[in-house]
């Protein structure tokens, strides 16, 4: 599949290309980004470039649709459908984002991953979306709440990473359902 650009009121998506490298390798220095996520820590210039090749991988073989985020021509964060499966039944993917700790609090990740899901639901036709996250990750927690995630449970030990395994907070997210927040009650 070729990438898909995106846009939303205030930002652009499209895929992760070489000259965003020095921009994703800068904010990944934020430790607030290998603490939730599964980026390598230390992140250097050379993840960064890995991660813009093998992003062009997986568009083209549809495991994975990653997009940075740009305000204003700059990255300010990452929204990604990872592990995309197609089943007999529909398919589905993981959504999985961070953003940049100048970015943070300006709504975002919820503006970028509106636009995503519905072209994961409209245009790629996935019929449920999967979120998950570290226990205790509240600020991923509420973007997926506001965008209509249900909250489903802890599992122990359930996500793993180059640091570990982690117990981690899963949600989900049916074509059908209507996006409105409903209560959490982890928040």
């Amino acid at each position: 599949m070729e990438p898909v650009r995106l846009q939303t009121e205030r930002l652009v998506l499209a895929a992760p290309k070489i000259a965003d490298i020095d921009a994703i390798t800068a904010a990944c220095q934020d430790p607030e980004i290998p603490r939730w996520t599964t980026v390598p820590s230390p992140y250097t210039r050379e993840s960064a470039r890995e991660f813009v090749e093998i992003t062009a991988q997986r568009w083209a073989d549809e495991s994975h649709a990653t997009w940075s985020m740009y305000a204003d021509g700059e990255v300010v964060g990452s929204i990604g459908l990872h592990h995309i499966v197609d089943h007999e039944s529909g398919a589905q993917a993981e959504l999985g984002y961070w953003v940049a700790a100048s970015a943070r609090g300006k709504g975002y990740v919820v503006e970028a991953a509106m636009a995503v899901i519905d072209w994961a639901f409209d245009e790629r036709g996935l019929v449920r979306l999967d979120w998950r996250a570290k226990v205790g990750n509240e600020p991923s927690a509420r973007a997926a709440r506001a965008l209509g995630f249900r909250y489903e449970g802890m599992q122990r030990q359930f996500l793993t990473g180059p640091r570990g395994r982690d117990d981690g907070w899963v949600g989900g997210l049916l074509v059908s359902d209507d996006r409105s927040p409903v209560e959490w009650p982890i928040l």
